[in-house]
C-alpha cells in the first residue's frame, strides 16, 4: 500500500510545502486541518495530482481525543502511520507583561500539548510496526527566545525537550524522533510584515534572505528518508545561520 505521512496543520504555508513533498516522495498523505477545508482539500488535490493517495481530517491537536482519532482513521484508511510531521501551530504574540493569561494558555496547548497528543497517539501504532519517523516542527525562538513570544518561545522549547525524551523512549522499537527549527520562513505569517520589520529581520540573518517554505520541507523529507536512520534525538535548524 505504500508508506504514508500525517502531516499536521498540513492546509498552508510550511505544512502544505511538507505534505507536497512526501507526496513527490511517494507517500500517501494524511492532512490535517483545524478549520479551512478549502484550503485542505486544496492541497489534497495538489497532491492526489502527484499520483499518491490524499485525504484530509479536521482535527484540533490540543484535543487528546481528536489527536487519537486522527491517528486511528489514518491508520486505518492507509494501513500504517510511516511518518508524522507535527506541525500545527499557532502564535499569540504580545510582550510578556501584557500577555493575557488565554494567550498563554492556548499558544502551549496547540503548539506543545498537540505535539504531545499526536506523537503519544502516533507512537502506538509505530510501536506495533516496530518503525517510524516523527519529525516535530519547533522554532529557533525556543532555541534563542524572542521579544514578544514569551508564550511560543516556551512552547517551542517544550517541543524541543519533548522530542529528545522521546527519542530515548522510542528507539528501542526503531522510531527516530527528531525536531526542526525554521528561522525566519516566507508564510502568510510573515507576509503581513512591514517592510522595516523584514529589513531588521534579515540584518540577523547571515544569509541575507527569507526562507522558503520548500526549504523546511525538503530537510523534513531527508529525516524521514532512511538516509536519516542514524540520526535521532536531533534539532536540526534551518535559519540562515541566525542561530550558530
Amino acid at each position: 500500500m505504500g508508506k504514508t505521512a500525517l502531516v499536521t496543520g498540513g492546509s498552508r504555508g510550511i505544512g502544505r510545502a511538507i505534505a507536497l513533498k512526501f507526496a513527490q516522495m511517494g507517500y500517501n498523505i494524511m492532512i490535517n486541518y483545524a478549520g479551512n477545508q478549502e484550503a485542505a482539500l486544496k492541497v489534497k488535490a495538489e497532491c492526489e495530482a502527484l499520483g499518491v493517495k490524499a485525504e484530509i481530517f479536521a482535527a484540533n491537536v490540543k484535543n487528546s481525543d481528536e489527536a487519537q482519532a486522527m491517528v486511528k482513521e489514518t491508520n486505518s484508511i492507509f494501513g500504517s502511520v510511516d511518518v508524522l510531521v507535527n506541525n500545527a501551530g499557532i502564535t499569540r504574540d504580545g510582550l510578556m507583561l501584557r500577555m493575557t493569561d488565554e494567550d498563554f494558555e492556548d499558544v502551549i496547548d496547540v503548539n506543545l500539548t498537540g505535539t504531545f497528543n499526536c506523537l503519544r497517539a502516533a507512537s502506538k501504532v509505530m510501536f506495533k510496526q516496530r518503525s517510524g519517523k516523527v519529525i516535530n516542527i519547533t522554532s529557533v525562538s525556543g532555541v534563542g527566545g524572542n521579544v514578544g513570544q514569551a508564550n511560543y518561545a516556551a512552547s517551542k522549547a517544550g517541543v524541543i525537550g519533548l522530542t529528545k525524551t522521546a527519542a530515548r523512549e522510542l528507539a528501542a522499537r526503531g522510531i527516530n524522533v527528531n525536531a526542526v527549527a525554521p528561522g525566519y520562513i516566507e508564510t502568510d505569517m510573515t507576509d503581513v510584515l512591514s517592510d522595516e520589520v523584514k529589513g531588521k529581520i534579515l540584518e540577523s540573518v547571515p544569509l541575507k534572505r527569507l526562507g522558503k517554505a520548500e526549504d523546511v520541507a525538503n530537510l523534513v523529507g531527508f529525516l524521514a528518508s532512511e538516509s536519516a536512520d542514524y540520526i535521532t534525538g536531533q534539532v536540526l535548524h534551518v535559519d540562515g545561520g541566525m542561530i550558530i
